[in-house]
């Protein structure tokens, strides 16, 4: 028998003393190393807590655009009574504590409302008149930011693990194949089944990477866009309300 004939009976024979790899979640964890299976827990727990993020944002803007639209039409009848101080304690009501709208306007209508009586007074420091419409712009402002601030809250959590998980699982990869490597050096078997075994089990820290990722990157792109349309309604309801307080000035 010729030497090329052995060679590949011994390496047929390798092939056939070669386990046999199954793909199933199961058997892979099972295989996988300590490495691996740590990455694997981090990713699960990055997964956990970017959906937990996803659903608590998800209920805390439905409620805020319900309890807002809510105020915005009380305020429409109350507005033109002059009936500034129900405005404010509607607004400081818990059926619109979660509201973005009462939050600000709430604010704004509390600080004319103190303006007015500041102004038909005078107190013992009394250093003159202001311009009550650009106090009540300086409320407008801190109650915005804050609001907004608050409404951004979790978003950057979702942003980090977008962007950091498909980093975590390709070091489970990196690991994984220098492990297999390590493997095949140590027992002298380079065979078919056993790199793919090996690069397999490293891959799917990648691909669990990646299935944390996309879903986080698509929540957190929504809510950014959330909260801006948030923001230019806000915007458009202080501008008019100022434009309001100045009418019912003059």
């Amino acid at each position: 028998m010729s030497l090329p004939v052995l060679d590949v009976v011994q390496q047929l024979a390798l092939a056939a003393n070669e386990p046999v790899m199954s793909f199933d979640l199961v058997s892979m964890w099972r295989s996988m190393g300590p490495f691996a299976k740590f990455i694997a827990i981090v990713l699960a727990i990055m997964s956990v807590w970017s959906l937990a993020v996803a659903v608590e944002r998800l209920l805390t803007y439905a409620r805020a655009t319900s309890a807002s639209r809510k105020y915005a039409a009380e305020l429409q009848a109350l507005l033109p009574a002059g009936k500034f101080k129900d405005a404010v304690e509607l607004a400081h009501s818990k059926a619109y504590a979660k509201g973005y709208l009462p939050k600000v306007l709430g604010l704004a209508l509390q600080e004319y409302s103190t303006g007015q009586e500041a102004l038909k007074s005078q107190g013992p420091r009394d250093v003159g008149d202001f311009d009550l419409v650009a106090a009540v712009n300086r409320a407008i402002d801190r109650s915005t930011l804050r609001t907004i601030t608050d409404l951004r809250r979790g978003l950057g959590s979702l942003a980090t693990i977008g962007s950091t998980a498909p980093f975590v699982g390709l070091l489970g990869t990196v690991a994984g194949i220098i492990t297999a490597f390590q493997a095949m050096a140590a027992t002298g078997s380079g065979g078919l089944g056993s790199v793919s075994a090996g690069i397999a089990e490293a891959l799917v820290t990648t691909a669990f990477g990646l299935l944390v990722a996309i879903p986080a990157v698509m929540f957190f792109n929504y809510f950014t866009n959330k909260v801006e349309e948030i923001q230019v309604d806000v915007n458009d309801s202080t501008t008019e309300l100022v434009d309001f307080f100045i009418k019912e000035g003059r």
